[in-house]
């Protein structure tokens, strides 16, 4: 639920761009002389034999082929989902691990390959710069712009599928792309309708932790009989996502159900469902099939919301104009809410509001992209959000957060939800400047520019790092012994971060 780098629900930080209005390497990426290494805690299905969590900070180990190819090592760190994690190589290779196959969620991963990462199938040749998950969706960039995504079939919009698919028969698969395009519905019809072959998909609960864990995406679990087929009919394989021509992607964010994309001039898109306007389209329209463009800054800025005294005054809309910014710079998606942070450093949200993750001041769904404006005095950088929270940085170095509070994830020091952004003053962040953030499910992690890490919020799988089990409600620091880190990505129970080593 980060920006382009997880969070699979939980997932996840934003891309910023650079002054060319295109995205540098991911955060934490590029040159050096030092080797990288990426460092795991928290719980993935798969990862041992007894499926318990990694309670510190554990080295990852390439793929056996990727550490033998000369020159190739770790490019950087993509969260993941629900039970899996996700990074990319030096070569461009998607690397993903954690997953099993009686977990349901094998149509989005490498395969059964539990604590050793391997490389996704995609086309010979297409070297991956980013990527982000959902809770069971996967989205990547290529470095020629090209967007691929797969797993759940909701969160796929129809285009051009690829690999090889001969395990399903040629009539299932036509019978599969007919669902999938018959269950979905334009956005330009305004139709707010479903159909009977739409899933449900995974409902926030309130009450406890560990609901979202028992829900599973396959009925593997009720018969053999059942196994193979229902990963397929609920998911899709690896596609390329069709944009208006001249379209260049440069950054993506995964949620829930729905996906973000930014191109290099500010624009974003989404698709996927958007039942809470987390498409930003102004309505609540339950499936787009396609991307369409969000009106992030049209929407802001001619919002019914903002003052009586603006409307039909130019000097006062040229002012709104300028604060709110002219594009886009990064991206985030949560379980069912999005935000985004434009050129002048304007934080915008849309989507479901019920625990305040819009930080409107109310707990109302936002259907369009809204202006948060009780940060405009503060210039935000970052942005990232969870199931049910959201946490952005400044260009000061400030943390705030706001939305559901149930397990700490705002670091405020209290349970209390908050409708409106609140600042992260921990005494554990006095004179430290925040560099990175990443959400998971219900926990949050920020890297400082001395390249400390920080993370709080929900512990019951260790995704905090520090040791134990045990919630946190402020932000605490995460002992790396020597490692350096560089970016921090955080997955529904997991946390992964980007290290240089120290030798």
């Amino acid at each position: 639920m980060n920006g382009s780098g997880g969070g699979g629900e939980g997932g996840g930080g934003a891309e910023e761009m650079e002054e060319d209005g295109v995205p540098g390497c991911a955060k934490g990426a590029g040159a050096g002389n030092k080797e990288r290494v990426v460092l795991m805690w928290g719980y993935l299905p798969g990862v041992s034999p007894q499926r318990s969590p990694l309670l510190g900070p554990v080295p990852v180990r390439l793929p056996p082929a990727a550490a033998a190819a000369a020159g190739d090592g770790w490019r950087d760190v993509c969260g993941g989902g629900c039970g899996f994690a996700m990074a990319i190589s030096e070569s461009g290779k998607l690397l993903t691990w954690g997953s099993a196959d009686d977990m349901g969620q094998s149509y989005v991963t490498a395969g059964k390959h539990e604590e050793t990462p391997e490389a996704f199938p995609l086309p010979r040749g297409v070297a991956i710069v980013r990527a982000d998950a959902g809770w069971a969706h996967c989205v990547a960039i290529t470095d020629e712009g090209d967007v691929y995504t797969w797993g759940w079939k909701e969160c796929v919009p129809t285009g051009r599928v690829i690999g090889d698919q001969s395990s399903v028969g040629t009539k299932e698969k036509d019978e599969r792309q007919m669902a999938m395009a018959t269950d979905q519905v334009s956005p330009r019809s305004q139709v707010s309708r479903t159909s009977s072959g739409a899933a449900s998909g995974p409902s926030e609960s309130r009450g406890t932790d560990d609901s979202t864990k028992r829900r599973r995406l396959s009925s593997a679990k009720h018969g053999p009989e059942s196994s193979t087929s229902s990963d397929e009919s609920l998911s899709a394989p690896p596609c390329v996502v069709t944009f208006n021509t001249g379209v260049k992607i440069v950054s993506v964010a995964a949620g829930g159900r729905h996906t973000l994309a930014l191109s290099d001039l500010g624009q974003v898109w989404g698709w996927g469902y958007g039942g809470e306007g987390q498409l930003g389209l102004g309505s609540r329209i339950r499936t787009v099939s396609s991307p369409h463009p969000v009106p992030c800054i049209e929407s802001a800025l001619y919002s019914k919301d903002r003052p009586s005294a603006m409307k039909g005054n130019k000097a006062a809309e040229g002012h709104v104009s300028k604060v709110l910014g002219n594009c886009v710079r990064a991206i985030a998606c949560g379980g069912r809410h999005s935000a985004a942070v434009t050129d002048s450093g304007a934080l915008l949200t849309f989507g479901w509001g019920l625990y305040g993750q819009c930080g409107q001041g109310n707990t109302d769904d936002v259907l369009s992209p809204t202006c948060v404006s009780s940060i405009l005095g503060s210039k935000m950088q970052d942005v990232a959000a969870g199931l049910w929270h959201t946490v952005c940085t400044s260009v000061d170095g400030d943390v705030y957060s706001f939305g559901g509070n149930q397990f700490g994830q705002l670091g405020t020091g209290s349970d209390q939800a908050e409708t409106v952004p609140k600042l992260v003053d921990a005494t554990s962040l006095e004179n430290k400047n925040a560099r990175s953030v990443s959400c998971g499910a219900r926990h949050s992690a920020i890297i400082t520019d001395e390249g400390e890490v920080f993370c709080w919020g929900w512990n019951k799988y260790g995704q905090l790092g520090l040791g134990d089990s045990m919630d946190r409600n402020v932000p605490c620091s995460v002992p790396v012994d020597a490692y350096h880190p560089l970016n921090v990505s955080c997955g529904w129970w997991h946390t992964l971060v980007l290290a240089d080593s120290p030798t």
